[in-house]
């Protein structure tokens, strides 16, 4: 029977401040790494052995039984990643992805089980990114209650610049002191972390950075963010401020909150200097203040200028106003967002419209339109969502006629097919009214 990872979260809950020497042997452990295994996606892209889920089970406990005993040896050594691009918003190149071979992603699983159960305990309200039971909109509804609810009238959204590509190790390790001192733990976490990155047959290797893409790497990012950002903001900015001051942050995006102006100034003065200490640098294209609450739209109308809005986490937050009258904020899809993701299904349908059979294309195009309308179908965003649900559907109507010389179907055989394959329809199916309690 397996170790219960349980109770290292029920000791840390009791004894907070307590470094845990005795952690290892969860990584370890047979029952544990079977788990890890059964938790994976077989569907997932292959690192640079080509080994997939279904080829490593084959053998699985002569395969897990090896692995366990590499670890306990301290014989275990991760395989270089594999180097690929996923496309991104104003980059040609894209963001680079390092896919680990499939044994490794069990132990990276494995270490992030244990790193789970002893951080989440200790992590603050303000942190919403790569945690169990939380999401972005649980993020963004808590901005909009708080402006909604608190004297919110100045914001400042900030952004690190590259920050996945440069952790800084030693202060990581620092970190991860703090409460872990387990030695054999800390070591497999660096050799994870120095492990090389296979490109065009080359291997890169880095001294600072976790990769985008290891299992482990979200928890580790939140770790650095919980002591170098996080507790700054709670021990340090929040008490001394003589108004509201708030913090939320999802991944290494954050936005704050202030009540007064002279606050927010200073925050965003202080933050530069902050962050650098931990070698980690805001992009200035992407933080600024701005006046933002129920004044703000008065205000700027009296110095002729346009009200500021902010862009969070895909959805451009904007001051409106309910039927009865009073402020509210109000959110629609990112200008950005909304031709990027129409111009990426464009391209998409273009190259496999002739590759793979028209019932097969419709249930991906269904699946891509439905997450969409998942993520941004929420309160005040609903013109916004019938109105990229138009262009998506006249998009695939066009590409699936161009597969021939010959149009194969006109709109009334179009839209019976829609409607024989379960089309989503545009419904609000998040409620983020602020007035809520």
């Amino acid at each position: 029977m397996g170790t219960d990872l349980k109770r290292v979260r029920a000791y840390v809950e009791k004894h907070p401040k307590e470094v845990m020497t005795s952690l290892y042997h969860h990584v370890t452990d047979v029952d544990n790494l079977r788990l890890c295994f059964e938790m994976l996606d077989g569907n997932k892209a292959t690192g640079i052995d080509g080994v997939t889920k279904k080829e490593y089970g084959s053998n699985l406990e002569e395969n897990l039984a090896s692995l366990s005993k590499r670890l306990k040896d301290m014989g275990y050594r991760p395989k270089d990643r594999r180097r690929t691009y996923i496309p991104k918003a104003g980059s040609d190149k894209g963001r680079p992805l390092a896919i680990s071979s499939f044994e490794d992603k069990i132990v990276e699983m494995a270490v992030k089980r244990v790193l789970v159960e002893i951080y989440e305990p200790m992590f603050l309200e303000c942190s919403y990114g790569y945690r169990d039971n939380r999401s972005p909109h649980q993020c963004i509804d808590a901005i909009g209650k708080t402006i909604q609810q608190k004297r919110i009238n100045h914001v400042v959204e900030a952004d690190i610049r590259s920050f996945f590509d440069r952790l800084n190790w030693a202060w990581l390790e620092k970190f991860l002191r703090h409460r872990i001192g387990d030695e054999r733990l800390l070591r497999l976490i660096k050799r994870m972390l120095i492990a090389g990155i296979m490109e065009d047959g080359l291997t890169h290797a880095s001294e600072e950075g976790a990769p985008q893409g290891s299992i482990v790497s979200p928890v580790l990012s939140n770790v650095y963010l919980h002591y170098a950002l996080d507790l700054w903001f709670e021990k340090r900015v929040k008490p001394y401020a003589r108004g509201e001051a708030h913090l939320f942050r999802f991944a290494d995006d954050f936005l704050c909150a202030f009540q007064y102006k002279d606050e927010a100034e200073s925050f965003e003065r202080n933050l530069k200097d902050r962050l650098e200490g931990f070698n980690l640098e805001v992009a200035p294209e992407k933080t600024r203040r701005m006046e933002y609450g129920p004044f703000a739209t008065e205000n700027a109308k009296r110095r002729g200028e346009r009200v500021s809005t902010f862009t969070f986490l895909g959805l451009t937050h904007y001051c409106g106003r309910a039927r009865n009258g009073y402020f509210k904020v109000k959110r629609h899809t990112s200008i950005k967002k909304f031709r990027t993701k129409l111009r990426d299904y464009t391209a998409w349908i273009r190259k496999v419209r002739g590759e793979i059979p028209t019932a097969e294309l419709m249930c991906r195009a269904k699946a891509r339109i439905q997450g969409h309308l998942n993520y941004y179908a929420i309160t005040d965003n609903f013109k916004w969502c019938e109105k990229y649900h138009y262009w998506f559907t006249r998009i695939t109507y066009k590409w699936i006629n161009r597969r021939s010389q010959r149009q194969s179907y006109n709109w009334k055989q179009f839209d019976q097919m829609l409607k024989s394959i379960g089309w989503p329809k545009v419904k609000v199916k998040v409620d983020l009214c602020p007035f809520r309690t």
